[in-house]
């Protein structure tokens, strides 16, 4: 198995270099793929403000990229619930926090968009500090 970074990932959903996504889409085409954490939402942000793609367009790629056989999420229950509660409004980095504290009883911030917007989406509940 390998492990690939974030600008795999962008050149693969971006298509903006022809040279590099064909090497991209090689290597996920041919390996075993870990893609950790940090990835996805680093990701996620590059889709976002590096190339202005929409919420759906972000969600629909990560999902069709997450189910392919080979590729293999550190956490993919977390990233799942990040990706729904992501298309129901909460920013995607919080989405994916929240999701990692389902054993917890709160997460705690001093974010209030964020905890208007998770609320409701989680066990977890987000309280304002």
């Amino acid at each position: 198995m390998i492990a690939v970074d974030t600008n795999i990932l962008v050149r693969l959903l971006t298509r903006d270099d022809v040279r590099q996504y064909k090497k991209a889409y090689a290597l996920l085409e041919t390996q075993e793929v870990f893609i950790a954490d940090t990835v996805v939402l680093e990701t996620e942000w590059v889709l976002r403000y590096g190339y202005d793609f929409s919420v759906d367009a972000i969600c629909d790629a990560l999902v069709k990229l997450f189910g392919l056989a080979n590729v293999r999420l550190a956490n993919p229950r977390a990233v799942a619930l990040a990706i729904a509660w992501h298309r129901e409004g909460v920013d995607f980095a919080d989405a994916l926090h929240l999701s990692n504290c389902q054993s917890c009883e709160a997460l705690y911030t001093f974010d209030k968009t964020f905890a208007s917007r998770a609320r409701g989406h989680s066990d977890c509940t987000v309280t304002l500090a």
